[in-house]
């Protein structure tokens, strides 16, 4: 992939400290896809899960200073506070208004955002390759959301309709981007969802509703997609989400969160390493994981 970045190589034969922090954790597939990536490059060290609540967010990233972890990805529901924590935030990063990725170069920390990249990678080659003029459904206004939104106006969409059970940070979040292209906001009641649900050809979703382990839930009702068009879930886990089996029953194309995670995660291995991720090995991991 080859992403360039201004973050200095660990030196060879160091221990690389790498994790993952967020509130749930357990659900992660991350350190099965970067100790596989770290493996295969023959770097010693090791890439953790840590369960970090919101009270001990600030005391967690002064640990990840402390014990010199060269960096760590930043998962729900953290993306957004841990900006107020870091020594630097990356011009894209800024602009989204999240982090998902910290590099650590000799305890000053730097905040990145890989998810909005990573994720439109991925629904252009497994979806939709061309996405400008596309009406677009985004479920949810959080630090996933930002990330995506950003990145999805980039590809001139023709809308994106930020749906939201919190009409006012949907409203917040349209209004700031207004100068990117055409974004609307609507709430979650069965009436506006409904409206804006029937002109989309693409429905998002960037809630973590229908994570595992409540893999039984959906954040939209069944009856409310349409017919034929893409649907599209950040979940990786599990692999095909309530929402996504849904909409495949409504012949649906359907986009799961493996591709996104996937990239997001190669390109922040690429941050901390210098090195040019190996992705197939990284989704070959997460694959193997689930027994696939």
């Amino acid at each position: 992939m080859g992403k360039e970045n201004g973050s200095s190589r660990p030196l060879e034969g160091e221990q690389l400290l790498l994790g993952v922090m967020g509130d749930p954790i357990r659900q992660s597939k991350s350190p099965v896809m970067h100790n596989a990536a770290m493996q295969e490059f023959g770097l010693a060290g090791s890439y953790v899960p840590l369960h970090v609540k919101g009270e001990n967010l600030e005391a967690a990233v002064e640990g990840i200073r402390a014990l010199g972890f060269r960096g760590v990805n930043v998962t729900v529901p953290h993306k957004v506070n841990v900006m107020a924590c870091l020594d630097a935030i990356d011009a894209d990063a800024k602009a989204v208004g999240a982090v998902n990725t910290i590099v650590n170069d000799g305890g000053f920390l730097t905040g990145y955002n890989t998810d909005g990249i990573g994720y439109i990678r991925s629904l252009k080659e497994e979806a939709v390759p061309d996405l400008s003029g596309s009406r677009v459904l985004v479920l949810g206004a959080g630090g996933a959301a930002r990330g995506i939104v950003h990145a999805l106006l980039k590809e001139k969409p023709a809308e994106v309709i930020i749906a939201n059970r919190t009409l006012e940070n949907a409203h917040k979040l349209a209004q700031e981007w207004a100068g990117l292209g055409k974004i609307t906001a609507c709430g979650t009641d069965s009436e506006s969802l409904r409206v804006s649900a029937a002109k989309a050809d693409i429905i998002i979703n960037t809630t973590s509703v229908g994570m595992f382990p409540d893999s039984g839930a959906s954040p939209l009702d069944a009856s409310l997609i349409p017919e034929g068009i893409v649907v599209s879930d950040l979940i990786y886990n599990p692999l095909k989400t309530r929402l996504l089996q849904e909409a495949e029953a409504r012949n649906c194309r359907i986009h799961g969160g493996l591709g996104m995670f996937v990239y997001q995660g190669a390109y922040a291995f690429e941050f901390w390493t210098g090195r040019q991720a190996p992705a197939e090995t990284m989704r070959q991991a997460v694959l193997a994981a689930f027994g696939v």
